[in-house]
């Protein structure tokens, strides 16, 4: 049996320059030094220099000395050895190698010299990895046997480099979305770098404007040196209404923070969290500690749990993050919950997060694969189904999603501890998992999260990686910050998701006389229940009417686009704030979809759109959260673009002048071509299919500007003789953030 741990002390050290602080995203080239250790290595020997998975570090190659990610590796006893670069082809988390095959051995003191970025024939190096990392670590195994055996070195040994924020580009300001009148809350303004980082770079004063007034409110912040935020505790307000608040800088507005809604009497407060993330500790970067206090102190969500996989958490992982949930949590103003990721293959269920309400319970692992643990086998639960039974009578929330592995869903569900599912995160945009849902007859709410590996749970930008999208936030309806309330109102779907905005949502499904509106899912039978003529969003009701009346309204931080209302998988209307009276000269072109639903749904596009008989004025990106990888408007004619999907949409918005009648555009990608005439483009979208699962070009007609951020409508729907009305809306906003509530479900 291998002993990767034999002899640590004896496998040699190593050291990298720079160690001054290096900006996340930057250029640099990095020199590692390995020396041999008491063994030296044998011939056929060698080592490996490895970096996480999801290091968005730019690739290396040995081709091209003046290309971007140039290696070189050289001995300083000129023995010969083969250089191979590999991706996943490492033990998780260390995907990306460098293994070097020694033919000649080394003896104790030789050197292997890594220069990762050669600079010195014209490479301009690698750019750092896009997301900040106290001690992002260069790992240096050694098969100094020949047995291809690699033994870590110690991991005082292990050299590392910090990876500090770059200068403020982008300023948010957050006030809460609901509270009541005369309930205290925060308002919370911060910068973040190119790379969506927290910067503490800034140093001046910053103003504030409230569209009314707010007491406890300053007119000016002030940053000082290594600020990243500055938090305002206390503000009040006493009148019902609709507040934001501007941030200028000289006069500019730099920000505006998410709408705040002051209701009198309300029965909910709106609470913010990702539940769904990831530490260096398994596949993602930082520390545990590292992740809670961000979500805490740095993204400022109310609520998170850490989601490692299970088959990567040891026992004493398991005992930490139980530790720094209870030491995190603050009823009130916090919540930290303890959980992890059973990370079943899918197969046999899926990927599943599962959270408890307290500390110290068990974890039921989907498997061992890398961990070397081996008290209670009884606890592994290597199918859904056996999770499922394990947790019967637990204090515990499930939720499946789609991460690298997906969850089947209609595989198998256990109402009793699932009472929703997640829509999107990082990896995408998800909404077939819904439908799957759905369409097996699912009582389900709809949450989203980040699944970050990045350390930034709140606020998880993708960077410059196969994860597409910005990571996503769910808002729960409580009556107070509390565990007990979390738990109480997830259960009963009392949430809605959305792809990381914080907009204002509010359901009321109205009866003309009193229903039943179950506490729990009946089907369990429990039929506990209140009488009442409105439910909310994620509300199970039984009434012996025909119809009921929907009502939603919407408040954005962003114009809205539109509305699609839902009975189950069947879209029954979408809701524009315009007409085709009210549009102009623009057009969007979007690039959607994914390739399937398993670790190869990523999409990459190579687009040009080229316009005839008219000349494009100027161009808007959305969704395309990469800094570098932005689309050009090459001529007046002419716009390029190179982009990744993985469900969802990246658009690029043109505003055309100069058409002429015959005016038209042709959009051609690799993945397929779309040419149409511009005055056949209308309200509705043209979309052209390009295979895989959702995969698509499309292309829609919008006024010049959207200006309205805040829609009711009412509706009456009819409720099924048998069965469930099932009715949730979806809201798409024109900066690309979406949202979905979940569902109310009427029966008879």
């Amino acid at each position: 049996m291998p002993n990767h741990d034999y002899r640590r002390d004896l496998m040699g050290s190593a050291s990298v320059t720079p160690q001054d602080p290096v900006e996340a995203g930057s250029w640099q080239s990095y020199t590692l030094i390995y020396t041999a250790g008491k063994f030296g290595i044998d011939d056929q020997g060698g080592v490996k220099l490895a970096f996480r998975t999801h290091s968005d570090m730019t690739p290396l190659q040995m081709d091209d000395p003046s290309a971007p990610g140039f290696l070189t590796v050289e001995t300083s006893n000129n023995a010969v050895i083969d250089v191979e670069i590999s991706y996943k082809r490492n033990i998780r988390p260390w995907g990306h190698s460098i293994t070097v095959l020694c033919k000649q051995f080394l003896k104790p003191g030789d050197e292997i010299t890594f220069c990762v970025g050669d600079q010195r024939q014209g490479s301009p190096g690698v750019r750092t990895q896009t997301h900040i990392e106290a001690e992002h670590q260069f790992r240096v195994t050694v098969d100094a046997f020949a047995t291809v055996d690699y033994t870590p070195l110690e991991e005082h040994k292990q050299p590392f480099i910090t990876i500090v924020p770059g200068k403020p580009e982008v300023w948010k300001a957050l006030l809460p979305t609901l509270r009541q009148v005369g309930q205290p809350f925060r308002f919370i303004v911060k910068p973040e770098d190119r790379w969506g980082n927290p910067s503490d770079q800034f140093n001046g004063i910053v103003s504030l404007k409230p569209n009314r007034p707010i007491n406890g409110l300053t007119d000016q912040l002030t940053f000082n040196d290594a600020d990243f935020s500055v938090v305002l505790e206390n503000l009040v307000i006493e009148e019902e209404g609709d507040y934001h608040i501007d941030v200028l800088i000289d006069n500019a507005v730099v920000a505006r923070s998410n709408p705040l809604r002051m209701k009198q009497n309300s029965a909910f407060s709106h609470y913010w969290s990702d539940m769904h993330g990831q530490s260096g500790e398994t596949i993602g970067s930082g520390s545990a500690r590292d992740y809670f206090y961000f979500a805490k102190y740095r993204s400022f969500v109310d609520i998170t749990g850490h989601q490692g996989n299970d088959f990567q958490i040891t026992d004493d992982f398991w005992s930490e993050i139980n530790s720094l949930t209870a030491e995190f949590n603050e009823e009130g103003k916090f919540l930290a919950l303890p959980g992890y990721e059973w990370s079943g293959n899918t197969g046999l269920g899926g990927d599943h997060n599962v959270w408890y309400r307290t500390e110290g319970r068990s974890i039921y692992r989907s498997s061992r694969a890398i961990i070397r643990d081996k008290t209670r086998p009884e606890s592994d639960c290597h199918d859904v189904t056996e999770l499922f039974d394990a947790l019967e009578g637990e204090d515990v929330l499930v939720v499946p999603h789609v991460g690298g592995r997906f969850a089947d869903v209609t595989y198998a569900h256990d109402a009793r501890v699932e009472p929703s599912v997640e829509v999107h995160s990082s990896w995408g945009t998800f909404d077939w998992i819904v439908h799957d849902a759905l369409e097996m007859g699912y009582r389900i709410g709809i949450v989203a999260g980040s699944d970050g590996h990045k350390g930034r749970p709140g606020a998880s930008y993708p960077g410059d990686a196969k994860f597409g999208s910005y990571g996503g936030l769910t808002c729960h309806l409580l009556p107070e910050l509390t565990r007990d309330c979390l738990f109480d109102e997830f259960r009963r779907r009392h949430h809605y998701a959305t792809s990381g905005c914080r907009l204002y949502l509010d359901v009321a499904m109205s009866y003309d006389k009193p229903a039943k509106i179950f506490f729990r899912n009946p089907s369990l039978g429990n039929d506990e229940h209140r009488l009442g003529n409105t439910a909310t969003m994620g509300d199970i009701v039984q009434t012996d009417q025909q119809t009921a009346t929907f009502n939603l309204d919407v408040m954005a931080h962003a114009p809205i686009e539109k509305i699609e209302l839902y009975d189950g998988t069947t879209q029954i209307e979408c809701i524009r704030p315009y007409s085709n009276a009210d549009l102009g000269s623009r057009y969007r072109v979007s690039c959607k979809g994914q390739e399937t639903r398993g670790r190869q749904r990523l999409v990459k596009w190579t687009a040009t759109a080229e316009i005839s008989g008219a000349t494009i004025s100027r161009i808007r990106a959305t969704n395309f959260y990469n800094p570098d990888q932005q689309p050009k408007l090459t001529s007046s004619t002419c716009v390029e673009w190179t982009s990744v999907t993985t469900g969802g949409a990246q658009s690029i918005d043109l505003w055309i002048e100069n058409e002429a009648t015959d005016a038209s555009v042709f959009v051609k990608t690799n993945q397929g071509n779309l040419e149409i005439a511009l005055a056949d483009i209308g309200i509705e979208c043209t979309e052209i299919a390009c295979g895989g699962m959702d995969k698509a070009l499309v292309i829609q007609r919008l006024p010049e500007q959207l200006s309205k951020t805040q829609l009711s409508i009412s509706r009456d729907l009819s409720i099924p003789i048998n069965g469930d009305s099932v009715i949730y809306a979806r809201v798409t906003l024109e900066d690309g953030h979406v949202a979905w509530t979940s569902p109310v479900y009427s029966f008879k």
